[in-house]
């Protein structure tokens, strides 16, 4: 059972659970993408295992009529037992969303798996056509090439900064060089794509930004954040008629991605100790 103090950052252990969190988030005009807890196994098994219950949700998704997706880690379908069997699981999944018309996003995990989700993501979105989409960082030094070579393919692209530490050599490490990637990362998507872009982030200049460009190009795109926080900021933007998407994770894993949270802003450890101590 979740105690309290996590519930705010994660949907719940079972799918039930987790389709009454969209249930409630759809009431406030917020779409959620769900992602099953789990991440770099090495036992075909284990991937096995949570392809079938990807399979299972999408079907539950698509009887229960709710706005929600799914958000799939490459890590957790088998890339780290093999790109061959993470690309077969990979392409399972996103044809059994386009028989339901649904969708899917691929997230990006560290450095080193970004050729063999890159390469998925290009070869199955050519043969699906916009019922897939991928997560690139805009804290890699070789994002701007990847979107480049990804700007024509009929898939969407969320653009996020980047939570992994990666070696200097490969990635920005200045928050401030970090927001600059990310600013002309945004100009370019929103300069060179109709549709299809996902803005990936809890910053407000930056939503301010897409907005403005969105309004410029005529770009259409939406606003993707975390369960747990700014949730007051995805109710307004949605109120004002952004397509705003929320990240809900859910399942027996949660107690690290809880930790993780907590440990990433000063605001959501203030949120926890306040839940523990009633203050």
């Amino acid at each position: 059972m979740i105690p309290p103090i996590a519930r705010r950052f994660v949907a719940g252990e079972s799918v039930p659970e987790a389709l009454d969190h969209v249930r409630a988030r759809n009431a406030d005009g917020v779409a959620v993408m769900l992602n099953l807890l789990g991440e770099h196994y090495d036992d075909p098994g284990n991937a096995r295992a949570d392809v079938d219950a990807y399979l299972a949700l999408l079907d539950d998704i698509a009887d229960s009529g709710l706005d929600a997706c799914v958000s799939v880690k490459p890590s957790q379908i088998g890339l780290d037992v093999s790109a061959d069997l993470f690309e077969e699981h990979y392409r399972e999944i996103v044809a059994r969303a386009h028989e339901h018309d649904a969708f899917v996003w691929y997230d990006m995990e560290n450095a080193d798996t970004t050729d063999a989700t890159l390469d998925a993501f290009e070869s199955i979105a050519a043969d699906y056509p916009w019922s897939v989409g991928q997560c690139l960082q805009s804290n890699l030094k070789r994002t701007r090439e990847d979107l480049e070579r990804l700007v024509d393919v009929p898939g969407k692209i969320r653009l996020v900064k980047g939570a992994y530490d990666e070696p200097a050599a490969i990635a920005y490490k200045k928050r401030s060089r970090v927001d600059e990637a990310y600013r002309e990362d945004l100009a370019f998507l929103f300069e060179r794509r109709e549709r299809g872009v996902a803005v990936g982030s809890h910053d407000p200049a930056m939503i301010a930004l897409s907005d403005r460009l969105a309004r410029e190009h005529g770009t259409a795109y939406e606003v993707q954040m975390l369960m747990g926080v700014r949730e007051d900021a995805q109710r307004d933007l949605a109120t004002q008629g952004v397509d705003v998407s929320q990240y809900a994770p859910y399942g027996d894993k949660w107690i690290s991605y809880f930790y993780r949270r907590v440990r990433e802003r000063r605001e959501n450890l203030t949120f926890a100790v306040r839940a523990v101590f009633g203050r």
